[in-house]
């Protein structure tokens, strides 16, 4: 039984076969998986699925790429969708340096006004911070100081171990993908082997970021297994281990059964 916290199920490279993505999904052990949307318009797909399915969920936020997107009208929009059923989390969210597709005090504008969000609306926040990790985590120690900081995942972490305590520090869980399956990846392996079980997540960021075997395949959710996997081989430990783990820290965080 495993959660796996992060897919992208709407993209179109599923629009040939999701239903039998879906069928691999329950067959391979994955009995709850949280479908990640795009903010920009109604999420739709992800929508249909979470309710046609009572083991899928939902969430929906502005990514840091679209950054500018976030008008008043969609963050009135947002507050609506984040009262809708099977809704647990905004996100993703964040920062993104990396490819700069938005003007950086455009990010971290859009950033902080869902944190704020999140935090009115008692939801936890799936964040995506990439080569940003500085403005990030100067943002968020000025939320927790002032008390109004959400609960929420580092989505696909691959961050340092020193990053990576500040979070925990915070009261965040760490998400790892098929990354902690690359062969050129040791401070992911550092932070798989040393943070708390009890505050770790697996998950697929699919259809992108395949594990090992996988590697240059299209991600799917039953490929989560691999990555949980990896990390029971990190940490010496049997993978039902993770699995359990992952399962219960995912259901705890999103406040589902």
């Amino acid at each position: 039984m495993i959660f796996d916290t992060h897919a992208h199920l709407e993209d179109e490279k599923f629009d040939p076969d999701r239903q039998e993505v879906i069928h691999r999904m329950r067959k391979n052990g994955i009995t709850r998986c949280l479908l990640v949307a795009d903010g920009k318009k109604f999420p739709q797909t992800s929508y249909d699925l979470a309710m046609q399915n009572d083991w899928i969920y939902w969430a929906v936020g502005i990514h840091p790429h679209d950054a500018a997107a976030y008008t008043p009208e969609r963050a009135s929009r947002l507050r609506e969708y984040l009262q809708m059923p099977k809704l647990v989390a905004l996100g993703e969210i964040g920062l993104d340096y990396h490819y700069d597709t938005e003007p950086r005090p455009i990010q971290r504008a859009a950033f902080d006004a869902q944190m704020e969000l999140a935090y009115e609306m008692k939801k936890p926040v799936i964040l995506h911070i990439r080569e940003a990790h500085g403005d990030a985590t100067g943002m968020m120690i000025e939320r927790v100081r002032r008390g109004r900081m959400p609960s929420g995942v580092m989505h696909c972490y691959t961050g340092s171990w020193e990053s990576a305590k500040k979070y925990l520090e915070m009261g965040l869980y760490i998400s790892f993908s098929g990354a902690v399956t690359f062969k050129n990846a040791p401070k992911v392996w550092e932070v798989a082997r040393n943070m708390p079980l009890e505050r770790l997540l697996v998950e697929t960021d699919c259809p992108y970021m395949a594990p090992v075997p996988m590697r240059g395949r299209r991600n799917e959710p039953a490929f989560v297994r691999y990555t949980a996997d990896r990390i029971a081989e990190l940490r010496g430990i049997a993978p039902e281990t993770v699995y359990e783990a992952a399962m219960e820290n995912g259901k705890r965080l999103f406040g589902i059964r």
